[in-house]
């Protein structure tokens, strides 16, 4: 049994028995930098949680040390020799750059870490009951992250991990990644690409970086390339004529999301035009879809997002269809 905390002004008497959203993060993802002038930024983190306390929500969420993964959940994605590459490459001081977007400072190999150990975490506490569902506010990202290749700001694939945490360690058999990061999330595609047991429904600017998923995809991508311009009506249509038909039929046991906010039309990484309620429609409609096909089982992720206010905003805007507030 959970109890969401009380709002301010409610007496603890007065608090109802209710299913609550995880939050986890941890300091140490606020430590990696990539560099002064890097969009994938520590006060990303820092503009999700003021934004948080400012609109009064941060109280209804069960918060969360993010763990470090271990070698054993990082080793069902990636082969050993990746993790001991970024492991070596991991500087002492200052910042080595893997690729020229993909920088590591001394403390990215612990972030790393964490990110795709909060994944886990989170799969482990829906998959107990002690949460319905579960928000990971945590950095470096992943979803460009292919097998044994870091790129696009990403060093592990934190929603392959947990998907294959929630296959190895809780036995699951279907379990659906969705992706509407305004990026094409490569690196997930690459890590299940023909695997029966992963169904990933995904929008994406195209022709945009990292210039993949629109040609010949495996089966089990449900891919849906949008071009630049396209918003809300678009999205939609999207959601509710490809990815939705697809879901019912593969029937997912748990519904994990890579949440990226950079399709928001005020972020200039991308030239998609969604707003804060799309990202709340889209979770709504995957909650009734979870609450139909998985036991109400979701863990989302966080991606992209690059302006810190339309980023917050809309996390906002996620995190409060998640815990129905």
């Amino acid at each position: 049994m959970t109890f969401r905390r009380a709002p301010p002004g409610r007496r603890f008497a007065e608090r109802e028995q209710v299913t609550t959203t995880a939050f986890i993060t941890h300091r140490d993802c606020q430590l990696h930098d990539m560099g002064s002038h890097h969009p994938e930024c520590p006060q990303r983190l820092t503009a999700i949680n003021d934004h948080l306390i400012a609109q009064g929500i941060d109280a209804y969420f069960d918060y969360y040390d993010a763990p470090l993964a271990t070698f054993e959940q990082l080793l069902r994605v990636h082969p050993a020799a990746h993790l001991e590459r970024i492991k070596r490459a991991s500087p002492e001081m200052g910042v080595v750059h893997l690729d020229p977007d993909t920088a590591m400072n001394p403390h990215t190999w612990q972030a790393a870490l964490r990110s795709a150990g909060a994944g886990c975490l989170a799969v482990d506490l829906v998959m107990k009951k002690q949460v319905e569902n579960a928000f990971c506010s945590v950095r470096p990202p992943g979803h460009h992250c292919e097998k044994a290749t870091p790129m696009g700001f990403c060093f592990f694939n934190n929603i392959g991990v947990a998907a294959m945490h929630a296959i190895k360690a809780h036995g699951l058999e279907r379990v659906a990644i969705i992706d509407f990061d305004v990026h094409h999330g490569n690196g997930t595609e690459d890590c299940f690409a023909g695997d029966e047991r992963v169904l990933m429904c995904s929008i994406f600017q195209h022709p945009f970086y990292p210039y993949s998923g629109a040609d010949k995809p495996a089966a089990n991508m449900c891919n849906v390339p949008l071009a630049a311009g396209s918003g809300g009506e678009e999205f939609r249509d999207a959601v509710m004529q490809v990815w939705t038909p697809r879901l019912r039929e593969f029937k997912p046991q748990m519904i994990l999301i890579s949440a990226g906010f950079d399709a928001h039309y005020e972020d200039d990484m991308g030239g998609l035009k969604l707003v804060e309620k799309d990202y709340a429609w889209v979770t709504d409609h995957l909650k009734k879809l979870a609450a139909e096909m998985c036991d109400k089982r979701i863990v989302a992720m966080l991606e992209g997002g690059y302006v810190m206010t339309s980023l917050a905003r809309s996390v906002g805007a996620h995190l409060r269809s998640l815990a129905d507030l």
